[in-house]
């Protein structure tokens, strides 16, 4: 049998090292299945139980590896199913790239069933580079192009092969005449530092700084060592994007832990009382939680200029890798010696964390929600990956979690959206069978997609060879983080209508899938649940009956949110006693360890 096109495809992509791809079948990429067929073990085929979850799986495997994440679906419903997941890998700054179905090229153009017009719908999710094949040539280019632009870019890049092409004979080498493309393999990082006058400046203004606070964000996940240099030379605290929860540990007495409105007071004073900010790759989106404009200088380092100057006018722009600039810049900075600045950020921290211990011991009907994520945090096992989901989970986890050195974690930052946490999860062990993952997420996002993933881990579990997998559910019954964003932010009372979510027993459901499925409802469970679940042999849920109103209370409370709050509880919020009763635990737990 001659070789196809789709076989063609998929050799240049093990060329470029892709071993892996997630997706889902249908009949506009039959051409591609056969291709899987006979490829053998030089790559693999991973069957999600939806193109979404695919997606998400495929940027996942971006943020773990490093390497190109792929995901594959058929035309018309399959390519539309993948989008949401694609667009997360694109506000994540995530290189990916999607191979997907069209129908025949002769029915395009004709209403045909399924014939959706790709290209258009596609062209903002991979608008640096979507193309689709109409003649065999085309494969080579098409591939080397979607693969290069992807990793240089770090963006999400499309590939559409009409479902005729892909059993057509492949054209290995295209003819050497006019209006041909003779494309080739290969991409070699470079090394990107700023000039060293830029660098100098940068230096002589974070020298002149007394009060230095530096904001890491995923970009700098990878500078650990110099981000602490760096800090420590000049006497400054780190508070980190929700992305950058893992570019420095917790247990660094200066670090300020999150920022934002899932953020800790510590950062939020850090910001508010410093004169000199070092942004280190981050597009942090809140301006309202960095210093007041005029009242701090700047230096930012992003390794896209694009980013530079976006949230903060900043005074020196630095376009360059983390790492590499920050390695640059140490040298050229004073040690301070004055540290009476750090020394309150010290403070701050420590008390801090004593705030977060007694919020999370206060009692709530059933549980509170904080003490499930703080009798976590001691328990994450050395080089966990620990995913979570958008909603109350992730103010949790931005809070309560301390990271510590070789683990990973990650979340859907640019585009929030719900369900990235159990497929995140799912990837992770995947790409990483030795590692231990954990995904936090709440009863909205398991309900709307993650429940769909525990059939693909029921069925790979017992390849990996540390089968610690464990899904943690906050259920309580409500889409937490909206009911409390309709209070706050527009001073609604909860609309049950919307929020309330039905019972799904979501432990019952794994023990029959053959997982291991445990249902707290006790509070002094909760840590002996934690153990079993990290000691059972096999992949478990852990579902957690919570409670609703406990706050997720911000860093810090505006006037306008207050009254909102009022509002809302004054004018018919249904669950508006207990949402009293738990603030004023919070409350009081807050302000019982201040000064």
């Amino acid at each position: 049998m001659s070789r196809t096109t789709s076989d063609q495809l998929l050799d240049r992509l093990h060329e470029w090292g892709v071993r892996r791809i997630y997706g889902y079948p249908g009949d506009g990429i039959n051409g591609l299945m056969g291709a899987f067929g006979r490829i053998g073990d030089r790559m693999r085929f991973i069957q999600a139980r939806h193109e979404e979850l695919a997606a998400f799986m495929a940027c996942a495997h971006a943020k773990f590896t490093g390497e190109v994440g792929v995901c594959m679906a058929t035309s018309g419903p399959g390519a539309i199913h993948l989008l949401n997941g694609l667009y997360d890998a694109k506000g994540d700054h995530q290189p990916v790239v999607a191979i997907v179905g069209q129908q025949a090229r002769t029915a395009l153009g004709g209403d045909y069933q399924q014939e959706v017009d790709l290209i258009s719908l596609f062209k903002d999710v991979a608008h640096e580079y979507v193309h689709m094949a109409t003649v065999p040539a085309q494969i080579r280019h098409l591939v080397d192009r979607a693969m290069r632009i992807a990793i240089d870019q770090r963006t999400v890049t499309c590939v559409i092969v009409p479902n005729d092409l892909q059993e057509l004979e492949a054209v290995e080498t295209p003819p050497r005449k006019h209006g041909t493309i003779h494309s080739g393999i290969g991409l070699t990082g470079r090394r990107l530092v700023p000039a060293p006058v830029d660098l100098q400046a940068a230096a002589d203004l974070l020298n002149a700084g007394k009060k230095v606070a530096i904001l890491a964000g995923a970009g700098a996940l990878h500078a650990t060592d110099e981000l602490i240099a760096v800090a420590d030379a000049l006497g400054a605290g780190i508070a980190k994007a929700l992305l950058g929860k893992f570019a420095v540990p917790d247990d660094l007495p200066w670090v300020t832990g999150s920022i934002g409105l899932l953020g800790t007071a510590p950062s939020w004073e850090m910001m508010t009382g410093c004169d000199t900010l070092l942004m280190v790759g981050s597009s942090f989106p809140y301006s309202e939680f960095l210093p007041e404009e005029g009242k701090a200088k700047g230096v930012q380092i992003d390794l896209d200029g694009r980013k530079l100057s976006l949230r903060y006018p900043m005074d020196v722009n630095l376009v360059g890798d983390s790492k590499e600039t920050l390695a640059a810049l140490l040298p050229m900075l004073r040690r301070k010696d004055d540290r009476r600045w750090r020394e309150k950020i010290e403070a701050d921290v420590a008390r801090w964390w004593h705030v977060m211990e007694k919020r999370a011991a206060e009692p709530a009907r059933p549980i509170n929600p904080q003490r499930v994520f703080w009798e976590l945090s001691p328990r994450l096992p050395d080089n966990c990956i620990v995913t979570c989901d958008s909603g109350s989970s992730a103010a949790w986890y931005a809070r309560d979690l301390k990271a510590r050195r070789g683990m990973m974690g990650s979340l859907s930052g640019g585009l929030a959206t719900m369900c990235p946490g159990v497929p995140y999860a799912l990837a992770a062990k995947f790409c990483h069978p030795d590692r231990p993952a954990i995904a936090l997420v709440g009863d909205g996002a398991m309900q709307m997609l993650g429940i769909n993933a525990l059939p693909t881990i029921a069925a790979h579990w017992r390849e990996w060879s540390d089968p610690r997998l464990v899904i943690m559910v906050l259920n309580n019954r409500d889409l937490n983080m909206v009911t409390w964003e309709q209070r706050a932010m527009a001073g609604d009372p909860k609309f049950s209508d919307s929020q309330n979510l039905p019972r799904l027993p979501f432990a019952e459901y794994a023990n029959l899938l053959g997982l291991h499925g445990i249902r707290v409802d006790d509070p002094d469970r909760i840590a002996s649940a934690w153990d079993e679940a990290l000691a059972a042999g096999k992949p478990a849920v852990l579902e957690v009956v919570a409670d609703g109103d406990v706050p997720p209370l911000p860093p810090h409370l505006t006037l306008e949110q207050g009254r909102h709050f009022l509002k809302a509880l004054l004018h018919g919020d249904p669950d508006a006693g207990g949402v009293v009763r738990e603030s004023a635990r919070q409350a009081w737990a807050t302000l019982s360890t201040r000064r």
